[in-house]
């Protein structure tokens, strides 16, 4: 039997994707599932919490993604470049955090925009993290975690997504070789 919540979050997404948050109805998303609307209403409230269960699902895939570039035997910056680039990587080629960037800055809707803060917060609280780690293993000397945490977000966001909207795309070593210089320097021991 098909588990039906999960063909409903499916279609949803799949929903969300393409239309957007303020544009995708629960009418859409049962047809898309081949489901009553009802069916929907048995197990979500309403749109927002689809949506909250959809980007939480997200945040999760991006907790991986970030997890899984660390390795043990590598320095500190290269475990953050790895993870960081990892994590804008994946926010490029996933369509639900395409259109959730998109109709954040485009509309600014309200449940996109707590979507969008779950999504950097998620990124902001691993980066934090991983700088603590460093300070106690004394790779780097001790900083504020939460204000450096935002300005290597930022930085790797500017780098990475803004850079290109006027110049040609940075590669990943030249962004590694930037972030190494800007900021990895200062913090060493």
């Amino acid at each position: 039997m098909i588990d039906r919540k999960q063909n409903i979050i499916e279609a949803a997404a799949k929903s969300f994707s393409l239309f957007g948050y303020k544009a995708t109805t629960m009418d859409q998303v049962a047809k898309i599932a081949n489901v009553g609307k009802g069916t929907i209403y048995t197990f979500f409230e309403n749109k927002e919490e689809l949506f909250k269960e959809i980007v939480a699902d997200l945040v999760k895939q991006i907790r991986h993604v970030a997890n899984d570039a660390i390795k043990e035997d590598r320095a500190f910056h290269q475990n953050l470049h790895f993870a960081l680039y990892g994590v804008l990587d994946f926010r490029k080629s996933h369509q639900l955090a395409i259109k959730i960037a998109q109709e954040g800055k485009e509309l600014n809707t309200p449940a996109v925009k707590e979507a969008s803060d779950m999504l950097e917060k998620a990124v902001l609280t691993f980066i934090k993290q991983e700088l603590g780690k460093a300070i106690d293993k004394g790779e780097i000397k001790n900083c504020n975690t939460e204000i450096t945490s935002y300005v290597m977000l930022k930085m790797y966001v500017s780098l990475v997504f803004d850079w290109e909207q006027e110049h040609e795309p940075l590669s990943k070593e030249e962004i590694a070789d930037i972030f190494e210089k800007m900021l990895i320097t200062g913090l060493k021991k």
